[in-house]
């Protein structure tokens, strides 16, 4: 294990005046993390729905809807509730864009509801919020299901008697409401695109270990150093840890700095800790099987370039792939920049070290995988 050591610090000096290893480590990353917070920071913040209600009725089943329906929805933080006291000021208050929606309780509604006559609620949208308007309008169908449900229920066991559904309306049980915000299960895009960058360039970053063992054997200096009593075995160790050591680095700094200058917020250091290792290792065992199998260095690295870039794609680091659904959401599964991100979301919206273990223990899978193959191959071409 010294001599790994030793070999590794060896060449982590040497590499430390290499300007390609300090570009792809942290100025390209840190860099575009940059343009693509200006360009994106605000995207997908979410905003309440400002919506209206106008109750023409003030009968219990309106109440109900106003009370126990879009109050609670208010208090989650999901909507802006605000009371008109005619239809005109409500309409006119879309149509200048302050509200978003308008729910018009019409007169008669609780009559209509306890006899089993037709009714509803009109929702007046505003055109350039459709976002706003969906959500007024899942709210009522969510609340006339449950009327409708009691009207069916009542229909059955009581043979439709009216006090009976009056008595249900009043009271049965309200619809229960709980928010989780998009914000709570995903990085926002700014921090998205940041560590999709960071997690893109750890590819790139960690060949420089797997790669060097190529290039001390195309210029003579593996052979002399495998003269020495220094084991086969110590020399791949010594430049993979080499990997290991500068992708954590890497990653640990760039996510400091996105906290600091962009506010990035990782969640559970534990959690955080174990994802960045796991993910290191499966990039430098992936780099290493690669090279592992390549003639010559600059061969290697074209093989490593594509390997990340398609890697790279297929994974979200450019674009959430696994927000299209269908295939192309399995199909991004098989890369791990795809558990790498999902897991620092996870962690984004307060999940702990356990709830990540999965997606660690695939990112973990693919290194001892992809490491199982490095060494085979590696071994191949020491007995040829």
């Amino acid at each position: 294990m010294r001599t790994a050591l030793l070999i590794a610090g060896k060449d982590f000096k040497q590499r430390l005046r290499d300007r390609t290893l300090l570009m792809y480590a942290l100025l390209l990353p840190l860099g575009l993390a940059f343009v693509f917070n200006l360009v994106f920071g605000g995207v997908g913040e979410e905003s309440a729905a400002r919506l209206g209600v106008l109750d023409a009725d003030r009968g219990t089943a309106a109440s109900r809807f106003t009370n126990e329906v879009l109050r609670p929805v208010e208090a989650s933080g999901a909507v802006e509730l605000r009371t008109v006291q005619s239809r005109e000021e409500g309409e006119k208050l879309v149509e200048n864009g302050d509200l978003t929606a308008l729910f018009v309780i019409p007169e008669g509604f609780t009559a209509a509801v306890e006899s089993g006559a037709r009714t509803a609620i009109v929702i007046v949208g505003d055109e350039a919020s459709p976002t706003g308007t969906a959500v007024a309008r899942a709210i009522a169908t969510a609340y006339t299901s449950q009327v409708t449900t009691v009207r069916l229920a009542v229909a059955l066991v009581d043979g439709g008697d009216p006090r009976a559904a009056q008595q249900a309306v009043a009271s049965g049980e309200a619809i229960a409401v709980e928010r989780v915000g998009t914000s709570d299960k995903q990085l926002d895009w700014g921090t998205y695109m940041a560590a999709g960058m960071a997690v893109f360039f750890l590819f790139f970053t960690v060949q420089f270990g797997a790669s060097g063992l190529l290039e001390e054997r195309e210029n003579g200096t593996l052979a002399r150093l495998l003269a020495a009593p220094v084991s086969r075995t110590a020399v791949l160790a010594g430049k993979l840890l080499l990997s290991v050591f500068v992708g954590v680095v890497s990653i640990a700094l760039l996510m400091a700095a996105m906290a600091l200058l962009f506010g990035a917020r990782w969640g559970d250091p534990v959690g955080l800790a174990l994802v960045v290792l796991a993910g290191v290792l499966a990039a430098t065992a992936l780099m290493a099987s690669v090279a592992a199998f390549a003639r010559g260095h600059e061969a290697a690295g074209n093989r490593q370039a594509v390997l990340a870039i398609v890697l790279g794609a297929l994974g979200g680091s450019f674009f959430p792939v696994a927000q299209l659904g269908g295939l192309m959401s399995q199909i991004s599964k098989v890369s791990p920049h795809y558990w790498f991100l999902q897991s620092l979301a996870d962690l984004s919206g307060g999940a702990s070290a356990v709830d990540v273990l999965p997606g660690a223990a695939v990112l973990a899978a693919f290194a001892a995988v992809a490491g199982g193959a490095a060494v085979y191959g590696w071994r191949r071409e020491a007995g040829a």
